[in-house]
């Protein structure tokens, strides 16, 4: 159990520095981003969330939003592993967590 906490973890927190990243990049680059090859690289981490969410969701949510979507699900997807792991290490004690 703690180990696929924290592996959820893990893969949440990567999803969401990738798009942080990809998103501060996008606004250093300007127009000009998608010839950035760390842009693009960001890109790559980040395009199978955003393509899971755009399936997930209504075709009325435009396009443009879907990165706002994917960031705020991976948001509370890392907060629900964080709250199951931190549930596991109260109940085993701290020396089962290691």
């Amino acid at each position: 159990m703690l180990l696929l906490a924290s592996s959820v973890k893990l893969i949440a927190e990567i999803a969401i520095l990738a798009m942080v990243g990809q998103w501060l990049l996008g606004l250093l680059a300007g127009q000009r981003r998608q010839e950035n090859f760390f842009y693009r690289l960001l890109q790559v981490l980040t395009d199978p969330f955003v393509k899971v969410v755009r399936a997930i969701t209504p075709r009325v949510v435009l396009d443009r939003h879907i990165p706002l979507a994917t960031l705020l699900l991976m948001l509370a997807i890392w907060l629900m592993a964080t709250l199951a792991k931190v549930n596991f290490c109260l109940r085993v004690g701290m020396e089962g967590c290691r």
